[in-house]
């Protein structure tokens, strides 16, 4: 009766997943990228090439440090030609690998820009011309694209998104970054290593404000001796391009202030890429940022047609975009599917990196919920050690009465790997007696496990004593009241 069973519009982690899920089930489904490359904004502009120019700035460091051992000097400033080589590089094979992925399971690739027509058709332009398709299903996977700042052109050289990071043709000596986000800290903290100055402003007083504050304090700890400058608490009025005698660019404060630099990073949020997909004519309509409302089996308020991944809000990351595109798959075929879990980790690659699964302290504070904490420092592990890792701090955080695991939360080397051995813990509902009996591998940096249940139990321990104490001197006061009153 139709063309497909499902068409998805969008190769990124959500249409790739929901098309395969399709198609494992036995059903004709069809993948439209507008892109080039398959893989969505995830592989082009967004986490592949952020988390890649991340590992070649360490790379340099690591390059760096060697070099003043053996000279006088330190090594020179990197190109970012260089940098940005091996970005392209990953890009073009993860691409290959998403494209072989849906080919095996004999999903159809179509390379060209979608537009509803009706709950049924969609119109695709392509450079071979515009051809229609009928589909049963059909799934928006657009992601987003970056919110641009207003009244200045960004020229992707002076003013920037993250989106232009890749074809950035020089490295700066100063940025400013306008939003203290995941991404732009993300961005501020790899410029710093490599010996920019950066300026992170934004109206909020606490960057990533949504991690525990203990993690976030000690992030903005390192990056500020990494001469990273934090100006919360300040919005943004204007943003110019001026000549002096090279380009600038010149951010105003509300405060009045102004900074001058030579880019200027705008990373204030991000919009839904629905733009031009015709939504008003399926019943459809997006909020003031270009999202989708859908309900818990990701249904949009038309029937048959479903979103997931980034264009549907929080949490919008790459692995619970991926679950919910095959979750979407699932349910709009009838077939039984799990919720999406409760606790996933959350992973963030600035330098260093951080990673935490289930509630912060404040949180549980809120919540009243009684925990105790037990902390593992990088510096008495040996791995740290050997990685060359001090600073690292890793922490779990356990109910005081049931002893059960609550979270985890960790910045260091490794954060996003460590952070899974816990993720685990807590879903199969471990606590404590856990991580006191169980054995690590030595020297790994999982023994941060061991070292901060100690931790915990030694704390936990002591406040048993002090409660006992307590209800004993409780019964004595109660016991030589009726005596006084003789």
């Amino acid at each position: 009766m139709y063309d497909y069973d499902l068409v998805c519009i969008g190769s990124g982690p959500a249409g790739q997943r929901g098309a395969v899920q399709a198609a494992k089930l036995g059903k004709r489904a069809c993948v439209i990228e507008r892109r080039f490359q398959y893989g969505g904004v995830c592989n082009e502009t967004g986490t592949i090439p952020s988390k890649t120019f991340r590992e070649a700035v360490r790379g340099f460091k690591q390059y760096q440090r060697q070099a003043r051992k053996h000279t006088a000097g330190t090594a020179a400033r990197p190109r970012m030609a260089d940098l940005l080589d091996r970005v392209s590089s990953v890009i073009g094979t993860e691409a290959e690998v998403v494209r072989d992925q849906l080919a095996r399971n004999d999903v159809d690739l179509m390379n060209g820009s979608a537009r509803f027509v009706d709950e049924h058709t969609i119109e695709v332009w392509t450079n071979s011309g515009t051809r229609s398709i009928t589909f049963a299903n059909a799934m928006i996977a657009v992601g987003t694209r970056p919110v641009e700042p207003r009244g200045v052109p960004v020229d992707g050289q002076t003013v920037l998104t993250s989106d232009d990071i890749v074809s950035l043709e020089q490295l700066p000596r100063t940025m400013v970054v306008v939003g203290s986000g995941v991404i732009g800290v993300e961005y501020a903290s790899m410029f710093a290593q490599l010996g920019v100055q950066v300026t992170v402003v934004d109206k909020r007083t606490r960057p990533l404000d949504f991690l525990d504050h203990e993690i976030t304090d000690d992030l903005v700890h390192q990056m500020r001796r990494n001469y990273v400058t934090f100006r919360g608490g300040e919005g943004v009025e204007s943003i110019d391009i001026v000549e002096m005698p090279q380009k600038k660019g010149v951010v105003r404060l509300d405060s009045g202030k102004f900074i001058v630099a030579d880019t200027v990073l705008f990373s204030a949020g991000r919009q839904g890429a629905t733009d031009g997909l015709g939504l008003e004519n399926i019943g459809v309509e997006p909020d003031k940022r270009g999202r989708i409302e859908v309900d818990a089996n990701y249904r949009s308020s038309c029937p048959n047609v479903y979103a997931a991944g980034d264009v549907i809000g929080y949490p919008a990351l790459a692995a619970t975009s991926a679950e919910q595109g095959r979750l979407a798959a699932c349910h709009m075929f009838e077939q039984g599917a799990c919720e999406m879990p409760e606790h996933y980790p959350v992973g963030i690659y600035s330098i260093p990196e951080i990673s935490m699964v289930g509630p912060t302290e404040q949180e549980l504070t809120e919540q009243r919920v009684p925990y105790e904490t037990g902390i593992a420092r990088y510096r008495e592990i040996a791995r740290g050690q050997i990685l060359g890792d001090e600073s690292g701090l890793f922490k779990m955080i356990f109910h005081r009465e049931t002893r059960q695991l609550l979270a985890v939360h960790c910045i260091g080397t490794g954060a996003t790997e460590l952070v899974h051995v816990g993720q685990a813990v807590l879903a199969l509902g471990g606590g404590l007696d856990y991580f006191l009996s169980t054995v690590f591998n030595y020297p790994t940096l999982a023994e941060c496990y061991k070292v901060a249940a100690y931790n915990a139990a030694n704390k936990l321990r002591m406040a048993e004593i002090f409660e006992q104490r307590e209800h004993e001197r409780c019964e004595i006061d109660s016991e030589e009241l009726p005596e006084r009153a003789a």
